[in-house]
């Protein structure tokens, strides 16, 4: 259902208010034509009812000469901020970015974070940011998993359909994602709800099998056979099965770069409230689809870029790929068995 303006401004008053936005705050609202202006004003009455000093950063779109699509990620890496110092500034000049155009994977989002200004992107339709309104329970749930993540030094996962891949880990810190950013420095999305790292380089290994009915990203495509990745040495070496491992060859194939192949993040969903089914009920124009990403229990890995935590592969395919029904083990530890989180968000309110 249709979510009002009024509400809207409310939804966003509550997750201005997780993120410690007060009168003593300011917030600039990063946007460009192809914003939702219903977000932007939005966001820019709930800061304002909150006392805080809020500003507009404008810019110009990006269009990158090799993006395929209009998914925001679809391509990474540069953005309508790379080159342009002046408007840097004026974000990390704010507590709070309010970022509904997207900088995600851009070394400028990176420099901005670095001086304490958080980043709050925003860029679902309101019913979605309705529908996964986050609270302090999501923060609690995704703290308890990152406990273990940060402890864990490999991570093992297996399903019926063939999966069985192991990544050593301890190489990169792990990252969280409730809802909101709440400390400084912090990059966060609403909505989400879930966590991940990534293998220590060139070291991840195995095969993982995306079955009859999970998702690849940005694609926002249900797989309807199963395609086969085989991976050594942290990267994809081998694509097999029909059609769909086909158009999944050639569209990895297209950017002319080994880097695309190389295993990126790697987690699992924590968002009860994320649905599975929700993508079929959206315009593939629709935000990015963060139901797939964060519905409880999936196994999301990723492939492409891992600069967002100093790693090296700077490179403008990044595909998201969360699968279902699969067992993850941290060590020994199992933590989700057969897509259901076991340890240790179960014994936590769903």
């Amino acid at each position: 259902m249709a979510v009002s303006d009024g509400e809207l401004v409310q939804m966003f008053e509550h997750v201005l208010k997780l993120s410690r936005v007060d009168s003593t705050q300011s917030v600039a609202v990063l946007k460009s034509h192809y914003s939702n202006p219903r977000t932007v004003r939005a966001a820019t009455e709930a800061a304002q009812r909150l006392g805080a000093k809020v500003y507009a950063v404008e810019l110009p779109s990006f269009n990158a000469p090799v993006a395929m699509g209009n998914d925001m990620t679809a391509y990474c890496g540069d953005t309508a901020l790379t080159g342009n110092l002046a408007a840097q500034r004026a974000l990390e000049a704010a507590d709070l970015v309010i970022d509904t155009m997207m900088l995600l994977h851009s070394p400028e989002q990176e420099q901005i974070l670095k001086t304490g200004t958080r980043i709050l992107l925003a860029v679902e339709p309101p019913e979605v940011l309705a529908r996964m309104l986050p609270s302090e329970a999501d923060k609690v749930r995704v703290l308890a998993a990152e406990q273990m993540l940060k402890a864990a030094r490999s991570m093992t996962v297996r399903s019926k359909a063939g999966s069985d891949f192991r990544a050593p880990l301890g190489q990169y810190p792990a990252v969280t994602e409730y809802g909101f950013a709440d400390e400084p420095g912090r990059w966060d999305h609403w909505p989400s709800g879930f966590l991940f790292t990534w293998p220590n380089e060139d070291s991840a290994e195995g095969v993982l099998v995306l079955d009859v009915g999970d998702i690849v990203l940005p694609f926002k495509n249900y797989c309807r056979e199963r395609i086969t990745l085989e991976i050594d040495k942290g990267f994809i070496t081998g694509i097999y099965g029909g059609f769909e491992a086909q158009y999944l060859r050639e569209y990895m194939a297209y950017f002319k770069d080994p880097e695309v192949y190389g295993i990126s993040h790697i987690g699992w969903g924590l968002q009860p409230r994320a649905q599975w089914t929700a993508m079929g009920l959206h315009d593939k124009n629709d935000g990015m689809c963060m139901d797939a990403r964060a519905f409880y229990g999936n196994f999301l890995f990723s492939t492409g870029p891992n600069t967002e935590v100093g790693g090296k592969r700077k490179t403008p395919c990044h595909l998201d790929i969360p699968l279902r029904n699969c067992d993850i083990y941290l060590d020994d530890q199992a933590v989700v068995l057969l897509g259901d989180v076991v340890a240790p968000a179960a014994s936590l309110v769903r």
